[in-house]
């Protein structure tokens, strides 16, 4: 099946405000979370499930679920058709308990950032190779989520921004948002280099000192 991403009447901060509403002071799945998303689509679900890495808070079970969510959604994205999801992804239960307070205060990062969305920078947000591209992007963030760095600083944090600005931006024609997703999938690499270096010198380090 495929599908067409349109601008939307709601903002992301309503669809988020709403659906706070509908699974707070339960457990919830991924399922109804995107059921209560509607007409906002693929992209601002993804948008959505970026939350919970924007804040130096870990909740269980989320990372994963949510990554391979992204993963999936962008593959949808990049072949331009819904994507399937499987049932242990999208059923498997979550603590709203723990989820909420995180997408309240992700609700007020959203706020912020809606207060300077307008459509610009075209050449960046239509086309079909465009799109491609951009899931692509989004595919990599996907990626990245879920590398085992949760106890490194910003290693979710980077990836989920970057991931934030490419689908508000990619569903809002918003460009320069776009780029400065493009920018923070960028400064992620590079950070994740440097670290698989520290790791890799460290090693070195270690060794020569117990052969030698």
């Amino acid at each position: 099946m495929s599908m067409e991403f349109q601008d939307t009447s709601e903002t992301l901060r309503q669809t988020l405000e709403k659906t706070i509403d509908e699974i707070d002071g339960r457990q919830v799945t991924l399922r109804e979370i995107m059921k209560h998303t509607g007409e906002q689509g693929l992209l601002l679900l993804c948008a959505l499930l970026t939350l919970p890495f924007l804040l130096p808070v870990s909740i269980p079970g989320v990372s994963t679920v949510f990554g391979l969510a992204i993963i999936m959604i962008s593959i949808g994205i990049t072949l331009n058709r819904t994507p399937w999801l499987p049932g242990r992804i999208t059923d498997r239960p979550i603590d709203s308990g723990k989820l909420v307070p995180t997408l309240k205060r992700g609700a007020g990062i959203v706020e912020k950032i809606e207060t300077v969305i307008k459509p610009r920078l075209k050449a960046v947000t239509e086309g079909a190779a465009v799109n491609r591209f951009n899931g692509l992007m989004l595919l990599y963030g996907g990626v990245l989520l879920l590398f085992p760095l949760g106890l490194v600083p910003f290693s979710n944090t980077l990836p989920g921004y970057g991931i934030l600005f490419l689908a508000v931006g990619i569903s809002q024609r918003d460009g320069l948002l776009v780029v400065a997703g493009y920018v923070m999938m960028i400064a992620t690499t590079i950070y994740f280099g440097v670290l698989a270096w520290i790791a890799f010198a460290a090693g070195r380090g270690l060794a020569g000192f117990f052969g030698g």
